[in-house]
Formats: C-alpha cells, sequence, structure tokens
C-alpha cells in the first residue's frame, strides 16, 4: 500500500546505516521535525555528530520539509547537508529534486521521516525506499494529532501485513 513505509525503526539510531551502505544505498533524505529534534528545535549536539558519522561512513544527505527557509536552512548548515523547504509533501516532485541536488539516484536513497501522510507517501511516490520512526516528542501541532489517529489504523493493518525481516529486507 502506498502509505505503507519501507521499514520503520524506533528512531534515528536504530537505523542500521553501516549495513545499509553495504547494501548500496548512497544517499539519506531526511524530515527534521520530530525525526531529528523536537517541533521547532534547532540542530543539537546530537545532530551535529550524527550528520557527521553518515559524511563519513559517505551518505551525501538532505533536508525536506514542509517549513520554510527560516527553519530549514539554519538546520542544514548546522549539519552540513543540503536542503529543500516549502517542499509541498508528500508532492514526489521535491523527493526527486533532494535526489537530484545530492547526486544519487532514487533507488540508491532512502527516507527517514516520522508521518505517513506526508514523509513516507511523499518519498514512496518518488520510488524511494522509505523508513517511518516514532516521533521524538508527544508535541505536535494539532493538525498533526489528528493525523496521528488515522495513521495508527494505517499502521495496524501495515503490521498485520507485514512479514518478519529485517529493516528493508
Amino acid at each position: 500500500m502506498i502509505f505503507y513505509p519501507s521499514g520503520e525503526a524506533d528512531s534515528i539510531d536504530s537505523i542500521p546505516f553501516d549495513e545499509l551502505y553495504r547494501r548500496g544505498y548512497r544517499g539519506i533524505i531526511f524530515d527534521i521535525d520530530n525525526t531529528l529534534v523536537p517541533h521547532g528545535a534547532p540542530a543539537d549536539e546530537h545532530a551535529v555528530s550524527f550528520f557527521d558519522m553518515l559524511h563519513r561512513t559517505g551518505y551525501a544527505t538532505c533536508l525536506i520539509s514542509n517549513n520554510k527557509e527560516p527553519r530549514v536552512v539554519p538546520f542544514a548548515e548546522a549539519v552540513h547537508s543540503k536542503a529543500v523547504w516549502d517542499a509541498h509533501k508528500p508532492s514526489r516532485k521535491n523527493y526527486i529534486y533532494a535526489c537530484e541536488i545530492m547526486g544519487v539516484h532514487p533507488d540508491l536513497t532512502l527516507f527517514v521521516g516520522d508521518q505517513l501522510f506526508t514523509d513516507i507517501w511523499g518519498a514512496n511516490r518518488a520510488g524511494i525506499k522509505s523508513i517511518l520512526v516514532k516521533p521524538i516528542h508527544p508535541k505536535e501541532e494539532i493538525q498533526i494529532v489528528l493525523k496521528r489517529y488515522l495513521e495508527r489504523i494505517v499502521l495496524f493493518f501495515y503490521h498485520r501485513k507485514k512479514q518478519k525481516g529485517d529493516l528493508l529486507g
């Protein structure tokens, strides 16, 4: 189903990026809010060291957000990543653009985000493997809170259908 992620993880720290690199993935696109940091928070020391580790591994990175430039650009500069703001997720256009500016084909790119109906749906529409992470912080805008109820229904059926296996296996 179009809303189903390719894989799930508790957080960005529980994704086996070394293994995924060995499997041929070379680019990673990230959502920011509630994926990398709590909603509205700046890039923290953990985010900076996390992106440093990804870059040392050999990954190209890009942030993609529906937020405006003043939110996204300082975060991207802090973690030394490319970025796309005002992305209109789940439109596939800017997921493809993110791959282009990283110089990585969508087949070799992963997307990591915390929302099914924007993040995961958009990545899937663009042909990019998607990893759903649990939201970092429970405090969210009201429109996101409402979507979380619908996400629970989709995830219930996803978990029933999902076969046991490794991430993206």
